[in-house]
């Protein structure tokens, strides 16, 4: 392992964290208080995801749905989803609502880049190959992030959401991580980054660019392994 993998993305986080943290507190306040005021519910989600060696953390969010959504519908998130507030899918549309994960990374839960986190019950379906994305911090933002930025516009044509997540986009999003941790550097990270910034300033039309089976149809059978290849866009809470 290199400097940079040993304590050179760790610095970086830190440096890179608090800054965040002290540049826009203004701007986390407001939100903070426009989610709070706009609908009924406290302004931050808080959830247990599985992050660096299979250890659980609570990773923190705006609140963009309504109070206690995770009861009133399931753990995925497709287009149109009538638990996202009207200022949630404004936060949502611009990543804004991830911004208190920055606290994450100042306390070493997560790290600016790295594989999104994942819930417990999608983590219990990895393979022994799969399992290698917990070497490393989750991040805020990660090349599968990037390629599928709009997947909740695009699930909401999958009949089978669940099935679809488990069977085609899991996969493919961890294929992604797995090449990510293989190539992981300064370099790798500082372009991550900025393919991020650019994302969120120019947001691509819903669905533009995509290709994935659009119904339950053109899944794979259920007696296909859950890490095969595929390709697909979906959300969490």
């Amino acid at each position: 392992m290199g400097f940079y993998r040993r304590h050179g993305k760790r610095l970086f986080d830190l440096l890179f964290s608090l800054l965040g943290l002290l540049v826009l507190s203004p701007l986390l306040a407001l939100i903070a208080l426009v989610v709070k005021c706009s609908s009924p519910g406290g302004a931050f989600f808080l959830q247990e995801r599985v992050g660096l060696a299979g250890k659980t953390f609570r990773i923190c969010k705006f609140r963009s749905m309504v109070a206690d959504a995770h009861r009133k519908g399931p753990g995925i998130t497709a287009g149109g989803d009538p638990r996202v507030t009207r200022i949630g899918s404004l936060l949502r549309r611009w990543k804004l609502d991830e911004l208190p994960q920055l606290w994450n990374v100042l306390k070493g839960e997560m790290s600016l880049v790295g594989p999104r986190p994942e819930l417990a019950y999608y983590v219990q379906t990895y393979t022994t190959a799969q399992l290698a994305v917990l070497s490393v911090r989750p991040g805020i933002t990660d090349p599968a992030s990037l390629e599928y930025r709009n997947e909740e516009e695009l699930l909401e044509t999958a009949t089978d959401r669940e099935r679809f997540y488990k069977q085609v986009v899991l996969p493919a999003k961890l294929a992604l991580n797995l090449e990510y941790i293989q190539n992981l550097s300064f370099a790798h990270d500082i372009a991550v980054v900025m393919r991020t910034l650019k994302a969120i300033t120019f947001p691509k039309t819903p669905g533009a660019g995509t290709s994935f089976p659009r119904t339950s149809g053109d899944l794979p059978r259920d007696d296909s392994p859950a890490g095969g290849e595929g390709t697909g866009r979906l959300t969490r809470l």
